[in-house]
């Protein structure tokens, strides 16, 4: 029998947040994978070791986490104003799918650092020692992300002293501007999609619970932690150890996209993982974050839990930051609430890793909400370079 020599294609393995991705530009894919697709959906699951029954990726570079099972293809941008289009794909662990249809805020940080390092950003735009600004076209939902990157002697630089909860060393600090984060196009074309603050959401066999549905860097259905038995301090064992509280999330989430207009048919759920999100709020309480650092009631506004992928988020998902920012912004939503209500532009919250920082500014123009920017930091590295192979 023959056998296929390994195909090698030019790839970079970045942290970003408190993710970790492949990064590719598009001209160095395969042609068949230049194009939407079962090719590049293929190419791009063999790359991360998906699907795997075993739920390990041991056989490719995914970490078998929803963090760490992530791509990203990236290319000049066609739109004037931009300098990068950026598509970012969630790979699932152990079924044959890449869902398409959202974004990662986390991984957004290292955009714009492997967009100048790649040559993608003209090195003419940037300065010797400074910072780049590079504006970024998410377009899996069509929205501008401005990336602030630090730069020392004419390189990107990825050392620093600004440290992230959920990441064990500090780097250099990556300012992320996310424009008109609200309404991704889906759920009514609205930041709102039912109109409401705060709905009824019926679960059959369940309960019915307050949420917050918001389209705001990615869609998010907020509950409060205590109507569903938590009290914002849980860590990640406490959930996903629980296969019975992950399955009633999982049932949460897919009733919550339904009432969105995210899907058409609970079926739909199981194929669209990535979004939206399930998160639960809760007013600040003292608790022990999973690197055994004390966080109490008075270094946070509200506690934020999230899960990814079906699995409580070891820290916060960045686009889910953004959620919160949002949401925190416009008196009456179950999280503005939950950090004491009023309004606010930013607030501090804290999740299993710690706590983190985000911004919004929203206005209420004609009786509806707008969010014109939200604002956080994060930091990004390159962890190795040079190409990836898979099975020709």
């Amino acid at each position: 029998m023959n056998f296929s020599p390994q195909i090698k294609i030019p790839a970079t393995y970045l942290r970003g947040g408190t993710s970790k991705g492949v990064f590719f530009r598009l001209q160095d894919l395969p042609e068949a994978a230049r194009q939407p697709g079962a090719a590049r959906d293929s190419l791009l699951m063999r790359v991360i070791g998906s699907p795997d029954p075993y739920g390990k990726q041991i056989d490719g570079m995914g970490g078998a986490t929803s963090s760490t099972s992530k791509t990203v293809i990236l290319s000049p941008s066609e739109r004037p104003g931009h300098d990068v289009d950026y598509l970012f794909g969630q790979v699932s662990i152990d079924s044959a799918f890449v869902d398409w249809s959202g974004n990662c805020g986390n991984l957004s940080a290292a955009v714009g650092p492997f967009a100048i390092m790649s040559g993608i950003v003209p090195k003419a735009r940037v300065p010797d020692n400074g910072t780049c600004t590079v504006r970024i076209w998410q377009a899996n939902i069509g929205k501008t992300i401005i990336a602030h990157v630090p730069i020392s002697n004419g390189q990107v630089q990825e050392t620093g002293d600004f440290e992230l909860d959920g990441v064990t060393f500090p780097a250099a600090e990556v300012p992320l501007e996310f424009l008109d984060p609200a309404d991704e196009g889906e759920g009514g074309g609205a930041m709102f999609p039912t109109g409401r603050l705060i709905d009824d959401l019926d679960v059959p066999g369940i309960g019915v619970f307050k949420a917050t549905l918001i389209n705001a860097g990615i869609p998010t259905i907020f509950l409060n932690a205590s109507d569903i038995g938590y009290t914002g301090t849980e860590l990640q064992d406490d959930i996903n150890a629980d296969p019975a509280a992950l399955a009633r999330f999982e049932t949460i989430r897919a009733h919550g996209a339904l009432k969105m207009g995210l899907i058409k048919d609970l079926s739909e759920a199981a194929k669209r993982q990535h979004t939206p999100k399930v998160a639960f709020v809760a007013r600040p309480a003292d608790y022990v974050a999973s690197s055994g650092k004390a966080v109490t009631a008075g270094d946070v506004d509200l506690l934020v839990r999230a899960l990814s992928m079906g699995k409580l988020h070891h820290a916060m998902m960045g686009t889910a930051a953004v959620a919160i920012g949002v949401a925190a912004a416009v008196p009456g939503t179950l999280v503005n609430l939950a950090a004491g209500g009023g309004q606010r532009q930013a607030v501090r919250f804290g999740h299993p890793s710690g706590t983190l920082r985000v911004g919004a500014q929203a206005l209420l123009e004609d009786g509806q909400w707008k969010v014109t920017k939200a604002l956080m930091s994060r930091s990004a590295r390159v962890l190795m370079e040079g190409w990836v192979r898979v099975p020709g």
